[in-house]
């Protein structure tokens, strides 16, 4: 399975963090699964860090590569694909993690309530 973790389950999981559902867990520690993470989660952790909201190692990058997750940049498609999203949610961040979920079919792994009003996403 291809899956694509959504920015909290990616600091949850670098933290061993018990919010984290066991299922989600399992899953991205199952090796037959291919494991991105987007620039985008990487920007937004950035962003929350420059401003105190988030305090993180900040080699947490390394950590990606020593995890084996793969980065997803951003492409134009997958900037194009925004157009395709109902705008049931504002935040660009979310946004552009569905729209790379539906261009890249991956699943995406994530608890917030407000991707479940779209129906072209795989969610987990």
């Amino acid at each position: 399975m291809k899956l694509l973790l959504d920015t909290h389950i990616l600091i949850w999981w670098l933290y061993d963090d018990p919010k984290l559902p066991r299922h989600h867990r399992d899953l991205i520690a199952d090796g037959s699964n291919d494991i991105f993470v987007s620039v985008a989660s990487c920007w937004e952790i950035e962003i929350k860090s420059s401003r105190g909201n988030l305090v993180i190692d900040p080699d947490y990058a390394e950590a990606l590569t020593e995890e084996g997750f793969s980065i997803l940049p951003i492409s134009m498609g997958h900037i194009l694909a925004l157009r395709t999203l109902p705008l049931h949610h504002q935040d660009p961040f979310d946004r552009i993690l569905m729209a790379q979920a539906i261009a890249e079919d991956l699943t995406l792994l994530s608890v917030d309530r407000h991707f479940k009003r779209y129906d072209d996403i795989k969610l987990l």
